[in-house]
């Protein structure tokens, strides 16, 4: 009964997101929040799909697993899993599945501003797909040699934990 719900809670969050304007609206954060369709557990490294449209021009932030524990927020100490996917080719570029998590403070510039504007609010045990434009990622220089110069870039994030 439960995934029957999902399901329908799902196709009903997709048709209101489909009624809504372009990716060029802003937002207090500077990101497009949706929900899409859930991947089953953090635990497990996720696939992740390019899509067909062309890159937005505004940080997009999907949750597709929502977390049900502690939010993070700026000044907070995170520790995430992720993968890096390039939006042009559709290859991945790294991930921290390999090894242990990735762990930063929140907000003080220790990462991409994409990171900074999209980690923030997530829960833990959430997962969160990123879509970054250049001007918040690696921007004209890019960062050779995995990450070409103006490279939109493709995150899937994994909440582990928020201190």
């Amino acid at each position: 009964m439960r995934g029957v719900l999902l399901t329908i809670a799902v196709c009903l969050a997709l048709a209101v997101a489909g009624c809504g304007g372009s990716d060029d609206s802003s937002s207090g954060t500077g990101a497009e929040t949706s929900a899409s369709a859930p991947q089953e557990s953090i635990n497990k490294k996720p696939v992740v799909e390019v899509p067909s449209e062309p890159p937005p021009t505004r940080l997009k932030a999907v949750d597709l697993i929502e977390g049900t524990g502690k939010t993070a927020k700026n000044g907070d100490t995170v520790s995430v899993q992720y993968v890096l996917v390039d939006y042009q080719s559709g290859k991945e570029i790294e991930s921290s599945w390999e090894g242990e998590p990735f762990t930063f403070e929140l907000g003080t510039g220790g990462v991409i501003p994409g990171w900074d504007i999209g980690v923030q609010g997530m829960k833990e045990g959430g997962r969160r797909e990123l879509i970054i434009p250049p001007e918040l990622a690696y921007g004209a220089e890019g960062s050779p040699p995995s990450i070409k110069p103006n490279a939109t870039l493709i995150f899937v994030v994994d909440m582990v934990k928020v201190e």
